[in-house]
């Protein structure tokens, strides 16, 4: 692969823009596929191969997903690993853990890394957990990530902020017992997260208004891991899903959700 890699782009939103523009400032070329989604009249088999002629034709060797959660999600990444590209697919993932296996072996049978877009993972001070909380043993993790504006109303704000929480503490302090959970739409502005021993706070993080590039930190992160032997990323499908059980054991059964029906 060559020093800067090549980017193709599948979606057209506000969020397919300023990743665009991340890309290029850092000196990559970047192809955007506006038109994605299968057509009503055309099989899962058709629209595999016609999505993946279109991205061997982009040149591009890492595709990046920007495109919401949905049942289509799984065969847009499936078209794109037929194509042999490597990919980052934007956060929340809804998918089975079967699905999410099934897409890592065929990735990996590919020679191909899969990364979930799980960016505040790479803030310094959480790095530094990683380092100092021996994975949490003994503490209770919490947090809370609310927005003044609604993004998406479509997507619970558990999903679309709480997934942003379970990812810090499956990085940082996988072994932390869950506590306090706080995500929402309309309310003031905050992200923080804490650790408690005891019932006491021992530690906290407020990440809201960081100035930190830890989107060009996650990019350097996944070329890195496209350019080594091993093509390991810590922010892989099983990641992902396992990010993605937490969420859904907190949340429990009763308000269990999956991908909206095609």
């Amino acid at each position: 692969m060559p020093d800067s890699p090549a980017y193709v782009i599948l979606g057209r939103g506000r969020w397919a823009k300023i990743i665009r523009d991340i890309l290029t400032a850092e000196g990559r070329r970047v192809t955007i596929l506006e038109e994605t989604r299968r057509a009503a009249s055309e099989s899962e088999m058709d629209y595999r191969a016609r999505l993946s002629e279109r991205l061997h034709a982009s040149s591009s060797q890492i595709a990046w997903l920007a495109v919401h959660p949905g049942p289509h999600v799984p065969p847009m990444l499936e078209a794109v690993l037929d194509a042999g590209l490597h990919s980052i697919v934007e956060k929340p993932w809804w998918y089975s853990p079967a699905q999410s296996a099934s897409l890592g072996n065929l990735a990996h049978s590919k020679s191909l890394v899969v990364g979930v877009h799980f960016e505040y993972c790479l803030l310094d001070q959480i790095e530094s957990w990683r380092e100092s909380f021996g994975g949490g043993v003994g503490l209770t993790f919490g947090g809370s990530f609310r927005l003044s504006r609604t993004v998406d109303a479509a997507i619970p704000a558990v999903d679309n902020l709480g997934c942003h929480l379970f990812a810090i503490r499956e990085y940082a302090v996988a072994r932390a017992a869950v506590g306090s959970i706080a995500c929402s739409y309309g309310q003031s502005d905050e992200r923080r997260v804490r650790l408690e021993e005891d019932g006491k706070e021992i530690a906290a993080i407020d990440f809201f208004g960081n100035r930190e590039r830890i989107i060009q930190r996650y990019i350097a992160r996944f070329e890195a891991a496209v350019g080594s032997t091993s093509r390991s990323f810590a922010f892989d499908l099983g990641f992902a899903a396992r990010v993605a059980e937490a969420v859904s054991a907190w949340r429990g059964p009763a308000n269990n959700r999956s991908p909206d029906p095609a």
